[in-house]
């Protein structure tokens, strides 16, 4: 893995420990201490109570740009232990050499548990880097790390200036804290609650719920998909999960983002923050949005993939995030996790229709639903013009009314949330391409079942929809 510079490389050290704490599936604790020695000189610190480190994650690290710099001597400190040892190991990890050759790994004394259980990881490098440089890109990358909304582990951020008395600083970082969940959510249930709180700060810009456009639950409308690959002797396997949500925002609110016609797609991957792939941006331009009344007009790549939209809903936002991560640690070699983005995001949009009725029609749904109120009342009036007493009975019981003296009006409104229902029952359905309608004149037309897209097929994969 290549780490281009010292901050890249504290923010996987953290990714490293948020891994760790996250498998314990006990409540964890993540420390990052940044201790200012000098202007120059900064003393590291990065520490979990989770599983113990296997070490196998520092080996495959490239940081031949950070040594060459001199912004570091290739020095990592490590001590570590896992539940069921009897001591906390020590290691000192010299990365100055190539991937390639036998790096040096030093096992120094080791510490006696004094027969305690517990377990964690502490890892230590003194860099040549600005305090406040670090300390930036650090809070930026919890506040993002926050979506997850892990419940298990809480993290702390502790800065010191050793030439300024005074100057330590904490700032604890937990997850969800107005509505914290158990810790056996599932993590899809945790994603959906992470960036449900993050809509409901506007992407982070405030520190509490805005009530202006969210006073009640039913402006936020939530869907959620998975889709995994089989794991098998040559790969872990991997899960990708996906939160898509439309949120009806309020003009009035001084907060109010102009930027409807927009979604920033954020993604994860093994838990860490990071950037779409040119290869990602592709998948996403290939999803049928037409089918859920979306234009998409252009995907770009702003250091964040942003998906541009055509005739877009009115004071919505559309906000979405996916996460990719392998079911096993240590991670082995996995197929490319591409192959099940279609499949997540699409399973996202079915739950997100399925369960909220009235959105996401498509562009054939939409025209036909336009036609609804002329055929409602042109039925109405055929049973409410009709002199046959029978017939108007029977009629009003299979529209489920009771009284014959109702209005023209109310029978109208019934009609068409009947003929409406029909038509988004069936535009929830799985679309189906190129199928010849059957004559009504041939016996036993074959139909081809070819129609289907053909989605990637690497691996066995499922997609599931989520409620």
């Amino acid at each position: 893995m290549e780490i281009s510079s010292a901050s890249n490389l504290c923010l996987h050290l953290i990714s490293c420990a948020f891994r760790r704490c996250r498998l314990s599936q006990q409540l964890c604790r993540i420390s990052a201490v940044l201790k200012s020695l000098s202007p120059s000189i900064l003393q590291i610190s990065i520490s979990d109570t989770g599983i113990g480190s296997c070490l196998e994650e520092f080996q495959d690290l490239n940081c031949s740009s950070i040594i060459a710099a001199e912004f570091w001597d290739g020095i990592l400190s490590v001590k570590t232990t896992a539940i069921c040892d009897d001591e906390i190991y020590h290691y000192h990890l010299n990365l100055m050499k190539n991937i390639s050759s036998s790096r040096t790994l030093t096992r120094l004394p080791s510490n006696p548990k004094n027969g305690l259980k517990f377990s964690g990881t502490e890892v230590y490098l003194s860099i040549s880097e600005s305090i406040d440089v670090l300390v930036s890109e650090i809070n930026h990358f919890f506040q993002k790390i926050m979506i997850l909304n892990i419940p298990n582990i809480a993290i702390e951020l502790v800065t010191e200036r050793e030439d300024i008395p005074g100057s330590r600083c904490e700032n604890v970082f937990l997850a969800n804290k107005s509505n914290p969940g158990p810790l056996s959510t599932s993590n899809v249930e945790c994603l959906k609650s992470g960036l449900e709180d993050y809509v409901l700060r506007h992407g982070n810009s405030l520190t509490q719920k805005c009530n202006t456009c969210f006073a009640t639950s039913e402006r936020l409308k939530v869907g959620s998909g998975i889709a995994c690959s089989t794991e098998n002797h040559k790969s872990s396997g991997l899960m990708m999960e996906v939160v898509v949500i439309i949120s009806e925002l309020e003009s009035k609110c001084p907060c109010f983002r102009e930027c409807s016609s927009k979604t920033e797609v954020l993604y994860f991957k093994d838990f860490t923050p990071c950037s779409n792939s040119h290869s990602t941006l592709n998948v996403l331009s290939t999803i049928d949005w037409q089918s859920y009344g979306l234009t998409l007009e252009n995907v770009v790549d702003q250091g964040v993939c942003v998906l541009e939209w055509g005739d877009s809903p009115s004071h919505s936002q559309i906000d979405m995030v996916l996460h990719c991560y392998h079911k096993q640690y240590p991670m082995h070699k996995t197929q490319p996790e591409q192959h099940l983005i279609k499949k997540a995001v699409t399973a996202a949009l079915n739950n997100l229709k399925e369960t909220h009725p009235g959105i996401l029609r498509s562009a054939h749904a939409l025209k036909i639903c336009s036609h609804a109120p002329d055929l409602a009342r042109s039925i109405a009036g055929l049973i409410l013009s009709s002199n046959d007493p029978d017939f108007q009975g029977e009629c009003f019981s299979l529209l489920g009314l009771e009284s014959r003296e109702l209005g023209a009006n109310a029978v109208e409104d019934c009609i068409q949330e009947k003929i409406v229902s029909v038509i988004e029952m069936n535009d929830r359905k799985p679309r189906q391409r190129n199928v010849v309608a059957p004559s009504l004149f041939e016996d036993d037309c074959d139909q081809d079942s070819s129609y289907q897209d053909k989605e990637y097929e690497e691996g066995e994969d499922e997609f599931i929809y989520l409620d």
